[in-house]
């Protein structure tokens, strides 16, 4: 005769003690994450339209961000590093952006003009021409750290981190920066 076999265990989820309360580790949660979307917004918004010359693709690129992080946030283990994640992703979708809008310009005969965002006016306070001009004529990554620095009121250490790059190459890209949007907001225009 053939014994049963035994009921499956079900999957045992991963805790942690803490005194004497047991807490889940699986990920930041929803509720963590949506707040901390909701109390940066204006912030990775600005984000965005410093790393885009293209205003009305800043709120896809930020909801865009929202919603990649939302679907990997349990590879977010610490919920403070939740606003890391989703300026990281800010920045990564602002370049894919740019590599998508480069292709399309050398893909069409001429250049479409831009279209007005009807949110235009929220944008008035984030667009100091001048120092627009002179940011977009930086190279990529003196841009990316002086946006994450000033902008973004990160340390070098995030920056380094945000940008996967050195502490030195921080420092040098952003003093090049620097030197180059002076040489830049000094010329006639």
């Amino acid at each position: 005769m053939i014994a049963p076999m035994p009921a499956a265990r079900p999957a045992r989820i991963p805790t942690q003690r803490e005194g004497d309360e047991l807490s889940v580790t699986a990920g930041t949660t929803v509720d963590h994450l949506t707040e901390t979307y909701r109390a940066h917004y204006r912030s990775l918004l600005g984000l965005a339209a410093l790393l885009l010359d293209d205003t009305a693709s800043c709120e896809d690129v930020v909801q865009e961000a929202f919603i990649r992080v939302h679907s990997a946030r349990k590879r977010v283990r610490d919920p403070e590093k939740t606003l890391a994640y989703l300026r990281q992703t800010v920045v990564n979708l602002s370049r894919s952006a740019l590599r998508r809008r480069i292709l399309g310009l050398k893909l069409l005969t001429k250049p479409m003009p831009d279209m007005a965002s009807a949110e235009e006016g929220a944008y008035d306070l984030l667009e100091r021409d001048e120092l627009m001009k002179a940011m977009r004529g930086l190279q990529r990554r003196q841009r990316e750290v002086l946006v994450l620095r000033y902008f973004a009121d990160m340390t070098e250490a995030q920056v380094a981190e945000t940008l996967g790059i050195s502490l030195g190459s921080v420092k040098a890209y952003g003093s090049r920066g620097i030197a180059a949007l002076r040489v830049a907001m000094e010329a006639p225009a």
